[in-house]
């Protein structure tokens, strides 16, 4: 980039712990956290500091305890983080599946789903949301990027140059899209109407698979590249192979590889991908999305240049396990990347040099 953004932060000098996607599992993070050698303060006596790559929410036992826990770290300057798309969703006031903790007549208890997950109080959500409201989208120094879903430098510089100074949550949910971009959306939206007349209402109806809807699906993508945080904090999208249930509703884009076309020098660590340990894991508690790391082992670096990291290995989906009566040994794990030696931790298992 050119200059330095709001967006767009120095990160931290010296060794780092980069920490995967958390979503509410404070348990996990404080085990993964004495692995890695820090006291209960957050200090490392090696001078170490850790870097949350966002999704600290949701789902989970306990967000508010992660949010308190990560936010007093950076205050201590013993971390980091960026902002995931989870966070996005709380700036933005938005009602999405997981995050009924955060509000006031919790939308997921009122429907029988995520009953162990502690509410935020009340007193502290306005804290809460300020500090988010401070987190940048991506963090870079000379050896090491940081970002929660796709490095991009020209929807970095879109925020930078053409946004500064408007809150996330607003331009999260405006219209960003391009003249190209919306004339390819005005020509699918008879066709889309069509579609959502005939299925949307089921859409949200998990129990009967809906056939692939093109024009929705088209649409969806193109919406999504057209702004700028969605991609760096949600990804690039394509039409997808079949549709799949997740977040609360059947959707029509399969998320992509944008790794494969990173030709940066410097490496990339990111979140947000749901990767997994071993196969049949991901077989029994993935959304049913294609694998996009397949070929790849756990350990092993991505992209052309295989400098792309990702380091969400599904804590996530962790309150699925539980459904089925696990209280450890999980299949899911929190996981850190320590930098510069290139070792993955993670919270139940050994540590791994990287391929």
């Amino acid at each position: 980039m050119a200059r330095r953004t709001p967006y767009l932060q120095p990160l931290f000098d010296g060794p780092l712990d980069v920490i995967g996607d958390v979503h509410g599992e404070l348990g996990a993070l404080h085990g993964l956290l004495r692995t890695l050698g820090y006291d209960a303060r957050g200090a490392h006596p090696e001078g170490r500091r850790l870097v949350f790559v966002g999704d600290l929410c949701d789902r989970g036992p306990d967000s508010p305890g992660v949010l308190a826990a990560v936010r007093g770290l950076c205050a201590e300057g013993r971390a980091q983080a960026v902002l995931g798309n989870h966070e996005v969703n709380l700036l933005r006031g938005s009602r999405k599946h997981g995050n009924g903790w955060f509000f006031d007549g919790d939308h997921d208890r009122a429907r029988g789903e995520f009953a162990a997950s502690a509410p935020m109080p009340a007193a502290v959500r306005d804290e809460a949301l300020a500090f988010l409201r401070e987190l940048p989208v991506g963090l870079a120094r000379d050896d090491l990027r940081v970002v929660h879903a796709v490095w991009d430098g020209p929807s970095l510089e879109r925020l930078g140059d053409d946004l500064a100074g408007e809150e996330p949550e607003v331009i999260h949910g405006s219209d960003r899209t391009t003249p190209a971009l919306r004339a390819e959306l005005d020509a699918l939206e008879a066709q889309r109407a069509l579609e959502m007349e005939r299925y949307g209402a089921a859409l949200r109806q998990r129990e009967e698979r809906p056939p692939l809807l093109e024009a929705v699906g088209r649409s969806d993508a193109l919406w999504q590249r057209g702004n700028p945080l969605r991609v760096l904090t949600s990804g690039l999208e394509t039409l997808a192979e079949r549709p799949y249930f997740a977040g609360g509703a059947w959707r029509m884009t399969d998320r992509v590889r944008w790794w494969d076309d990173y030709r940066d020098d410097v490496p990339v660590v990111f979140g947000h991908y749901w990767r997994w340990s071993d196969g049949s894991a991901r077989a029994a508690y993935s959304k049913g999305e294609p694998d996009l790391f397949r070929g790849a082992s756990a350990q092993s670096w991505l992209g052309a240049r295989s400098n792309a990291f990702c380091v969400d290995f599904s804590a996530g989906a962790r309150y699925r396990e539980r459904a089925e009566g696990r209280t450890g040994g999980w299949r899911s794990h929190l996981a850190a990347l320590r930098w510069p030696e290139r070792e993955l931790v993670l919270d139940e298992g050994p540590r791994l040099a990287l391929g």
